[in-house]
C-alpha cells in the first residue's frame, strides 16, 4: 500500500516490483519508473478527449475493425508513435477477436456461468471440491487472457499485452492514452449458411450430367 501511494501505481504492478526487487521498496520505485508504470498510473486522472479513430481491413475485405484511441492533444494524436499503437492495437483485434474491452466489461452473468462450466469440468477430471475450485480461479484469467483486449498478449509481441502496451506508450508520449471502443466484423458471421449432404450433392451433379 505504501509503495502505491507513493508511485500511483496499481496493487498488483507494485506487488511485482517488490518481488523483481526482493522486497527493497526503493528499488521497487526505480523498477516501476523503468518500466514506465508509475508514470503512467499518475496520468490515469487526466481527461483524454482528442485521439484518432483508425480502420483496419484484413484478408481481401473478409476482416475489418473500427477501433477510437483517445490521447490529451491534437499534436500527439498526429504523431507517428501514436497512430502506430493504435494500428498496432487495430491488427490485434482483427486477428485475436477480443469479445470485450477490459474485464470490467464482461457481464457478471458471463463470468458466472463460465465458472459453472469450468468448475463442471474440472469435478469431471477427478478434482476435489477445493482444488477445483482454485482452477476455475486459474482458468477464468486465461479467459480474460483470451477474451478482453487489454488483457490479450499483443500478437506481434507475446512477452507484452496490449494494456502494457499502451502503460508503456503513456510513460514515453508523456499523455494519457486510453482504448476507448471498438467494434469487428467478420463477413458472414451470424449468417446460417447453406450446407448440402455430400450424397444430396453427387445426386444433383448426376442428375445435371443427364439432363
Amino acid at each position: 500500500m505504501a509503495l502505491r501511494e507513493r508511485t500511483g501505481a496499481g496493487m498488483m504492478d507494485c506487488k511485482k516490483a517488490l518481488v523483481e526487487c526482493d522486497g527493497n521498496a526503493e528499488k521497487a520505485i526505480e523498477y516501476l519508473r523503468e518500466h514506465g508504470i508509475a508514470k503512467a498510473a499518475k496520468k490515469a486522472g487526466r481527461i483524454a478527449a482528442e485521439g484518432i479513430v483508425d480502420s483496419y481491413i484484413h484478408m481481401g475485405g473478409k476482416v475489418g475493425v473500427l477501433l477510437e484511441v483517445n490521447c490529451e492533444s491534437d499534436f500527439v494524436a498526429r504523431g507517428e508513435q501514436f497512430r502506430t499503437l493504435v494500428h498496432d492495437i487495430a491488427l490485434q483485434i482483427a486477428a485475436a477477436k477480443p469479445e470485450y474491452l477490459s474485464k470490467e466489461d464482461v457481464p457478471d452473468e458471463v463470468i458466472e456461468n463460465e465458472k459453472k462450466i469450468l468448475l463442471a469440468q474440472a469435478l469431471e477430471e477427478g478434482k476435489p471440491q477445493n482444488i477445483a475450485e482454485k482452477m476455475v480461479e486459474g482458468r477464468i484469467k486465461s479467459y480474460y487472457e483470451d477474451n478482453c483486449l487489454l488483457n490479450q498478449k499483443f500478437i506481434k509481441d507475446p512477452s507484452r499485452t496490449i494494456e502494457q502496451m499502451v502503460i508503456e506508450a503513456t510513460a514515453t508520449i508523456g499523455e494519457k492514452i486510453a482504448v476507448r471502443r471498438f467494434v469487428r466484423y467478420e463477413m458472414g458471421e451470424g449468417l446460417q449458411k447453406k450446407t448440402e449432404n455430400l450424397a444430396d450433392e453427387v445426386e444433383a451433379q448426376v442428375a445435371k450430367m443427364k439432363g
